[in-house]
């Protein structure tokens, strides 16, 4: 059974603007699955919808088979959820946030104080849980609201930019855990972001969003196909005649030279480690002498830059304002 199955979603707000045209995608169970766009493509509605939080206006979704709209306790009771904005108490502790959820989330009295106290040691924050949230740091934030996500044990955990605002140290650890708990219980995770390199390295599938509309969906290597390769900078050791050279390794097929000076080729190839063994041994039994290779491998911001002909931009408009928010709570705002 697919732990999500979206067909032809529609969500319009005010009449005018529509967040979701037609949205149609499939998660399958026990994968990770990212929803990458640009601020503004529609991925917290989608996100809203598929939580029960907004009714689309035509179309469906269903979480493992339950109808959003109509089965909408069901699927809620399926899943552990991070939203983009704050969802935590800054006057309380660590711990007393969690068990206000435990209490909210109807977890027996009796197994509340261990399960929570698993969890902070399972998510890194047991020495701090007597401190108050508001001298957290963000990536500790992050992890509190992580833990409370998955108090219930969801099958499917759902996250809204996991790591927005975080510097790199912080986002490394946020996902450890993410992938621990992933590993350890077999559960779904779809999370939103605007991160190429955290779909690219942690999601088994990528959905391009743009406009409210899927662009393109699939493996990341799958998407990167879209553009013409990886790219490879060869510098050569001596002076080299650059149309000798070009002649001998345009009878490699899946390369293309598309530039090559002061002995630096650049290579655009479609399988690299397959053809750039047999393009180096073309390069030797020609005579030259090779004193670097670079590979650059293609991005999924270039590939959502071929397909829309926009740029996923960096933090700008409504993820500002999230950051802006979690600082804040830090500083007791």
């Amino acid at each position: 059974m697919k732990a999500i199955e979206v067909r032809d979603l529609v969500k319009v707000y005010g009449h005018e603007v529509r967040a979701l045209d037609g949205v149609s995608l499939d998660v399958e169970g026990s994968t990770v699955h990212a929803l990458l766009g640009p601020n503004g493509a529609g991925k917290t509605t989608l996100i809203r919808v598929i939580t029960t939080q907004l009714k689309p206006n035509s179309g469906y979704a269903r979480v493992f088979g339950y109808d959003v709209t109509k089965e909408s306790s069901e699927v809620r009771s399926l899943i552990g959820y991070v939203p983009q904005e704050v969802s935590l108490w800054s006057d309380l502790s660590g711990y007393e946030n969690m068990l206000m959820y435990s209490k909210i989330y109807g977890i027996p009295r009796e197994i509340r104080r261990r399960r929570i106290e698993e969890l902070l040691d399972f998510i890194g924050l047991s020495e701090a849980s007597g401190r108050l949230v508001r001298t957290y740091s963000g990536g500790m934030i992050r992890r509190l609201e992580i833990a409370i996500a998955l108090m219930r044990n969801p099958r499917l955990l759902i996250l809204d930019e996991p790591t927005i605002g975080l510097d790199p140290g912080a986002r490394s650890l946020v996902w450890d855990k993410i992938s621990e708990f992933r590993r350890e219980n077999g559960v779904t995770v779809f999370f939103a972001t605007h991160y190429m390199d955290e779909a690219d390295k942690y999601a088994d599938y990528v959905t391009l969003l743009n406009q409210g509309r899927v662009v393109s969906h699939g493996t990341p290597n799958e998407l990167k196909r879209h553009v013409e390769g990886n790219k490879v900078l060869i510098t050569l050791k001596n002076n080299t005649d650059s149309s000798r050279l070009s002649e001998v390794l345009s009878s490699v097929p899946g390369v293309a030279i598309s530039s090559f000076d002061n002995n630096c080729l650049e290579l655009v190839i479609s399988d690299v480690p397959t053809r750039l063994p047999a393009i180096l041994e073309k390069i030797f039994v020609s005579g030259y002498s090779v004193s670097e290779v670079k590979i650059r491998e293609a991005t999924l911001d270039e590939v959502f830059i071929k397909l829309t002909g926009r740029r996923i931009s960096d933090e700008s408009g409504r993820m500002k304002e999230v950051v802006s928010v979690r600082k804040m709570i830090r500083r007791g705002g």
